[in-house]
């Protein structure tokens, strides 16, 4: 048993600079997470000046919204949850492939018509009119990268708690090896 506590001090002590290191990386992240949003919300102001303050607001809006971009997650069993940001008209890899199982026809015309598939969503600055300004736009791809930056925020996140739970989790085998260590 006294060989097996220097080994578990030396992967507590990995365990702790991982922590750190991914504390760090979150602290970061989130710094630069607030002046994207700070930034698209600078730039949204600038639009609306620029276009008049009623030409950018709720009712422009469309009444039924598509998103651009969507936040999807997996969890591997031993490992933290990941989230990333994807495109919504992406597929996911589970649908890809036939939409049926029968044999389809290839030469001429099908002779039924199959049904379409979805379409990608519009870009939501089409809604302000053809010519918007420069600053709806750096607006749009400020909120576009926060969304991502969140994405990798909740990721690091959920890398940060499954650190500390293997951290306590180790305290509490070392307490056990050594009553009076840790």
């Amino acid at each position: 048993m006294a060989a097996a506590a220097p080994e578990l001090r030396a992967e507590m002590d990995a365990v702790l600079l991982r922590l750190f290191g991914d504390l760090e990386e979150l602290e970061a992240k989130r710094g630069t997470l607030n002046a994207r949003v700070e930034e698209g919300w600078l730039s949204l102001s600038k639009a609306r000046y620029a276009m008049g303050a009623k030409a950018v607001g709720r009712l422009q809006f469309a009444s039924r919204m598509e998103p651009l971009l969507r936040v999807s997650t997996c969890e591997a069993p031993g490992e933290a949850r990941k989230f990333w940001a994807v495109k919504a008209g992406a597929q996911a890899p589970e649908d890809v492939g036939p939409r049926d199982a029968a044999l389809r026809r290839r030469k001429g015309l099908p002779r039924t018509p199959e049904p379409e598939a979805a379409s990608t969503p519009q870009d939501p600055l089409n809604w302000f009119g053809i010519l918007v300004p420069h600053s709806l736009r750096q607006a749009q791809a400020s909120f576009r990268d926060g969304l991502q930056l969140a994405a990798d925020i909740a990721s690091l996140q959920a890398r940060v708690d499954r650190g500390r739970s293997q951290l306590r989790e180790l305290q509490e085998k070392l307490r056990q090896l050594e009553p009076g260590a840790a």
